[in-house]
């Protein structure tokens, strides 16, 4: 039997997640009894298996942790690329925004708040080649005038950015090159 970690939630379903440190995380409804979690575990053995060794991998593979110098560089040079770029786009595409902030977000690299405008983008961002971190960019700003990502969402966007299809497989690409 496989060691894991049981998180009960008002959920309807049973999930398995391999947590960074290779740890196996079960989430599952209040009342579904243990007996039926272990059974699912046990049934999803050579998944867990292999998704751990895919874990490893990526740790292995995984860039070093910044100094704190070296984040704080990062940030200035986020934020002193970012914030015009952001001036620029907003006024091409006839947008105002809220407040504009530079973050340390590891899994996302930007968001907008739908109802302030506000915009945050990690300063992990700037690490991507310019014309990426101008597709995310514009992807926030278009958060403003469609909060989701519809068909509408990325035809407002190919309107400013004609190219953003292949922005996006650079940056689905250089992710898969980090990992």
């Amino acid at each position: 039997m496989i060691d894991y970690e049981l998180k009960r939630s008002k959920r309807k379903t049973i999930s398995i997640e391999i947590a960074k440190k290779c740890k196996v995380l079960v989430k599952a409804p209040y009342l579904l009894p243990k007996r039926t979690i272990d059974k699912f575990v046990t049934e999803h053995t050579d998944w867990i298996e292999k998704h751990i060794e895919i874990q490893k991998e990526r740790n292995n593979n995984a860039p070093p942790e910044l100094t704190e110098k070296e984040t704080k560089e990062l940030k200035k040079k986020a934020r002193e690329y970012i914030v015009p770029k952001v001036n620029e786009f907003a006024e091409i595409m006839g947008l105002e925004y809220g407040d504009i902030k530079i973050t340390s977000a590891k899994t996302r690299y930007g968001s907008c708040n739908t109802r302030t405008h506000n915009l945050c983008f990690s300063f992990r961002l700037i690490q991507k080649p310019l014309p990426l971190v101008d597709y995310v960019i514009v992807h926030e700003l278009a958060h403003i005038v469609h909060p989701n990502h519809s068909k509408a969402f990325y035809n407002y966007i190919e309107q400013f950015m004609p190219d953003y299809k292949d922005r996006i497989k650079q940056l689905k690409k250089t992710e898969r090159e980090s990992l």
